[in-house]
């Protein structure tokens, strides 16, 4: 069989998810503050959220699929994992979000692009217990830039830009 002609990036991706859960982190070691509207500011990162991301990063702001939560949940045998618990700033439900890494894609209004796959840390021993660590991997997220920064609140769509604009 023939490859297909198309990179993969290019291949569509028509479903659009939705923003559930936004969290920062105000200091470091911290733990997350869940937020009910967020401003990400444009090659920064989210305001109030210790981070410290320089200019141009790949890691501006982290996202993890809700979908994930369950499965992440039941690699370390907990009934259920939080979404505090895995130190991502955006939870969204709806669509994969390895799909959109080399891609931009807007949150209500705000313009990102998904630039790798966000690995877990050793925190997550400590978060979710022995094996917590290994539970995240495949299943960590994506490291995103923020483009064109605004204002996010849970229910926000995620969409994929088709084309670059």
């Amino acid at each position: 069989m023939a490859p297909h002609p198309l990179s993969t990036r290019d291949l569509p991706l028509p479903q659009q998810g939705s923003l559930t859960w936004i969290g920062v982190r105000p200091a470091r070691n911290a733990p997350m503050l869940a937020l009910t509207e967020a401003i990400l500011l444009t090659g920064q990162g989210i305001q109030g959220d210790h981070f410290p991301s320089r200019p141009g990063s790949k890691r501006q702001v982290t996202l993890i699929q809700s979908e994930h939560l369950g499965v992440i949940a039941a690699l370390t045998g907990v009934r259920m994992v939080m979404p505090e618990q895995l130190r991502r700033n955006l939870v969204v439900t709806g669509i994969n979000l390895l799909a959109l890494k080399e891609r931009r894609f807007l949150i209500g209004e705000t313009l990102l692009e998904g630039t790798s796959a966000c690995a877990p840390c050793r925190k997550m021993e400590a978060a979710l217990g022995p094996g917590g660590y290994q539970a995240m991997r495949g299943h960590g997220g994506i490291c995103a830039r923020i483009l064109s920064g605004g204002v996010l609140r849970p229910g926000d769509p995620v969409r994929v830009l088709d084309r670059e604009p």
